[in-house]
């Protein structure tokens, strides 16, 4: 997939090694999925047991204190998360959120996020959701041409 030229490379860094984490957990990753509620995710993670994770990338302070629309994601995922490097004290994420710390190699979980479990109709909207967009971006890799403005 080409660059995502909409964010900063601190953030595309984070996605990488958050990603490569959410890996080792036995996760797939897709990002910028449009949800439901017509907000789009940073990252969203599902396992083989249909687990959904949500990961909100906030590369500065400035990015944390002007996006709140994250307080969306919580009825679209299991799991709500927050992904940020090192140098972003913890102190500032709000209590009720996971934390990964990560750069672009990979990263750890800080703290785990507690769980609420998905409405069986949100959870199967999501898991399309999430299935028809890897699916696009898979089909725009072998047919360029074939996919114009799909999954982007």
């Amino acid at each position: 997939m080409p660059p995502d030229r909409r964010q900063s490379g601190t953030a595309l860094a984070i996605a990488r090694g958050t990603t490569r984490f959410l890996r080792s957990l036995d996760f797939s990753c897709v990002s910028e999925l449009t949800l439901p509620s017509g907000r789009r995710a940073d990252l969203v993670a599902m396992n083989a047991r249909g687990d959904i994770w949500i990961v909100e990338i906030k590369s500065s302070v400035e990015d944390l204190r002007a996006d709140q629309k994250w307080q969306d994601y919580r009825m679209h995922c299991d799991r709500l998360f927050f992904a940020f490097t090192q140098d972003m004290p913890c102190e500032l994420f709000p209590p009720d959120t996971g934390l990964i710390v990560a750069d672009a190699y990979g990263a750890y979980l800080h703290c785990e996020a507690p769980e609420h479990r998905l409405p069986a109709a949100t959870r199967k909207s999501m898991i399309i959701g999430f299935g028809l967009l890897a699916a696009q971006r898979i089909g725009r890799l072998a047919d360029p041409q074939g996919y114009p403005g799909i999954g982007e």
